[in-house]
């Protein structure tokens, strides 16, 4: 029989039989969390702030490291070599796809949202639940700081 497409890959399995190989007596424990930060919108979307989440990282910045960024000028580029990704059937050469700030300009001058945030953050892909965790505090500060009334994370 000839495979028409991919099949099915467990990135659960997958994560812990790669812990096991790499010599971890503990499987990899997904992180489990009753309660959420999530919440609903207060303010009308047309006249929200948004700010921006992104994994990749400024050029020279420390990758491990949270950051904060000017969102204006728009950078020319973000660096992602700290990330794990199949560097030969993708690409990052669309910053817009892990950086949208043109297509939320797009979206403030058609009033679709009010504005954006006048700085953007990145934050490393970490695997570690305790270092996962002090980050998201961090982030969460620095939004509020910020005064958004929601934020997208644009992963990569």
């Amino acid at each position: 029989m000839t495979r028409t497409h991919r099949s099915h890959l467990s990135y659960i399995d997958a994560s812990r039989e790669y812990y096991a190989a790499m010599g971890y007596d503990t499987p990899y424990a997904w992180a489990v969390h009753d309660e959420v930060a999530f919440s609903r919108i207060r303010t009308p979307l047309e006249q929200a702030r948004v700010g921006l989440v992104t994994t990749a990282a400024l050029p020279g910045h420390r990758r491990r490291e949270p950051f904060a960024a000017p969102t204006f000028p728009v950078p020319p580029r973000l660096v992602t070599d700290h990330l794990h990704w199949h560097h030969e059937a993708t690409h990052t050469d669309d910053l817009g796809s892990f950086l949208p700030i043109d297509h939320l300009v797009a979206l403030a001058e058609d009033g679709v949202i009010g504005s954006i945030a006048p700085r953007f953050h990145g934050i490393a892909t970490v695997y570690s639940q305790r270092q996962t965790t002090e980050t998201a505090h961090a982030l969460v500060d620095a939004v509020q700081h910020d005064e958004v009334d929601l934020v997208v994370f644009a992963p990569l």
